[in-house]
């Protein structure tokens, strides 16, 4: 009040007209709030801005164009089938967007033509005009992905703030994307800091955008260091289980589906030539996936299948009349197991005599996979069996012979102290209760890399490492009902092939150990013509045991008694310094 009564005592001193101005700085900070605040609702204000659109557009074509409500009826039917059956050019895919994308063309472009021939001021023009707006803005304000991609749009400009407070200064988001459920952006970070800057901080980013916790997935970009793509869920994809829809394998050679990914992508798995480790507590789920294998395999008339189960059956025991062999005791998965590197070293020998590298599986020559539940309880009652897995292990792929091993910690001990766990390159790993547990499945290092197990909360959830599948990304397997299994055995069953000849032929004849014939009626006899004919490197004594059928303490007894032990663990008769 002071300044103005100064201003208007000087006009009257002066004779100079008042001229009031209003404080320029507070006029662009009052216009450029509100220009932001138009900005930021844009999306809903999104139907008011498109009837003034249609009202002034509605004006100049009446007062240039009035006899040109022909063509633009025209242009709108076309643009509406456009809409209802391409989503063009609103770029929608769903089906009901496409046909909201259509009706509101339809209305707004007949509203249009009228104006145009009428004027937009002829009643009941207007009235319709905002009613159309009203139905078509409420079904627009309501819809899911819309107030998604809303969200999305403030986080990222939110983002820059938001990384200061959670540790990844510096990191940008380049493009974010809305999917069925939820959204992904691809970020950059700053110079210097890695992927693993970002794993390290999800849960600082899950309680920065306000998600539940688990919600936050961090992939890197394999074509990018300094890259990751995040993936923020706001339901969880896998919360119910997925429904097994049959075998969809039809060769041992096909990848084997195992559920799928939060992107509903299926979990495809190559399995022809590569061991199989499921690993996971108790409860997890690994009954579910070997049901998921079996199930696919059982329907490919190139693979003979046989299974060991020492539960007494309980868990492959439905699968029985599609097994070729099933053991439920240590022996019988000893013997089976014994038969399994009989039928690797025919084969092997049969290709080396025609040159050929590697055992193509056909019907008439198919693959041998050895489906094994709840190794350790194997390598704890029968350390032979052990002995002969370890075999297969390291020999089996050129010939198509496959271990398919679950067990709920695969330690060194468990796994038999061999070198079968370091084989089996494709792991598969359920809940585990310890950090370290993701480790003893998956490989060393792989909790440091973002592979976290201990985090899955369902049965059934699992990650997955192998060819391909170089990255964590959650996975839900398919649920096979009881049911499922007795449809897939009905129909499959009568169907399944046997061991071609040449393995077959293999388990026909006599006991054979690098060349030496045994008598299986004198134990005594078969020791003494094993460690005679033994090779240099010596006999160990589980193949000992094998050989004459006699336990570990009547070995020991007689090895301490007649032969020389050659190195840590293998026996065999003393040479006479004069057989050269």
């Amino acid at each position: 009040m002071r300044a103005y009564g100064w201003r208007h005592r000087r006009w009257r001193r002066h004779g100079q007209p008042l001229l009031l101005v209003a404080n320029e700085p507070r006029l662009f900070e009052m216009v450029a709030g509100l220009g932001r605040l138009v900005f930021r609702y844009r999306s809903e204000l999104a139907p008011l801005v498109l009837a003034a659109i249609l009202d002034l557009t509605a004006l100049w074509l009446h007062s240039a164009h009035p006899e040109g409500w022909g063509w633009v009826l025209a242009v709108t039917a076309i643009a509406a089938a456009v809409a209802a059956f391409r989503g063009a050019p609103w770029g929608v895919v769903r089906s009901e967007d496409r046909a909201y994308a259509a009706v509101a063309t339809t209305v707004a472009g007949t509203w249009l033509a009228a104006a145009t021939a009428l004027g937009p001021g002829q009643s009941p023009l207007q009235s319709l005009l905002l009613v159309a707006m009203a139905a078509g803005a409420i079904p627009w304000w309501s819809h899911r992905r819309r107030r998604a991609r809303v969200r999305v749009d403030r986080t990222i400009q939110a983002w820059p703030d938001l990384a200061e407070q959670i540790g990844l200064a510096g990191s940008r988001v380049l493009s974010a994307v809305v999917d069925v459920w939820g959204w992904r952006a691809r970020m950059t970070l700053r110079a210097g800091q890695t992927v693993a800057d970002a794993v390290a901080q999800i849960p600082a980013i899950e309680s920065g955008l306000g998600t539940r916790p688990g919600a936050v997935r961090v992939e890197p970009d394999p074509a990018h260091a300094g890259r990751f793509v995040m993936r923020v869920l706001a339901e969880d994809p896998h919360a119910n289980a997925v429904p097994w829809r049959g075998p969809a394998a039809r060769s041992v050679a096909d990848p084997i589906r195992l559920g799928v990914f939060e992107d509903a992508a299926h979990v495809a798995v190559p399995m022809l030539r590569r061991h199989v480790l499921v690993g996971g507590i108790a409860g997890a789920g690994k009954s579910g996936i070997l049901n998921v294998i079996i199930g696919n395999l059982v329907a490919c008339p190139d693979v003979v299948l046989w299974g060991i189960d020492l539960k007494g059956g309980m868990e492959l025991g439905p699968w029985a009349p599609c097994l070729a062999r099933l053991a439920t005791t240590p022996a019988e998965a000893e013997t089976m197991l014994r038969d399994a590197v009989r039928v690797l070293e025919a084969r092997a020998r049969a290709m080396a005599e025609s040159s050929s590298r590697l055992w193509i599986p056909t019907e008439s020559t198919p693959a041998l996979v050895i489906v094994v539940d709840e190794y350790a309880e194997l390598a704890e009652q029968s350390p032979a069996a052990v002995e002969y897995a370890d075999s297969i292990a390291r020999r089996g792929r050129a010939v198509a012979e496959t271990l398919l091993a679950a067990t709920q910690r695969p330690t060194q001990q468990a796994m038999g102290r061999g070198a079968i766990r370091s084989q089996m390159d494709v792991r598969v790993c359920l809940r585990v209760r310890e950090r370290r547990d993701t480790d003893l499945i998956l490989g060393q290092g792989m909790v440091a890399a973002g592979w976290h197990a201990h985090d899955l909360d369902a049965p059934g959830k699992f990650l997955v490492s192998a060819e391909g599948f170089n990255h964590p990304r959650r996975a839900r397997a398919y649920l096979v009902t009881d049911d499922d299994v007795r449809a897939t055995v009905e129909r499959y069953a009568p169907d399944r092939p046997a061991l071609d000849r040449l393995s077959a032929d293999a388990l026909d004849d006599e006991d054979v150990y690098d060349g030496v014939i045994v008598d299986e009626a004198d134990p005594e006899k078969v020791l003494q013509t094993a460690l005679n004919e033994a090779p240099e490197h010596g006999l160990s004594v589980p193949e000992l045991m094998r050989m004459t059928g006699m336990r570990r303490t009547w070995i020991y007894d007689r090895l301490q008694a007649h032969a020389t032990q050659v190195r840590r663990g293998r026996w065999r008769m003393p040479r006479d310094e004069s057989d050269g």
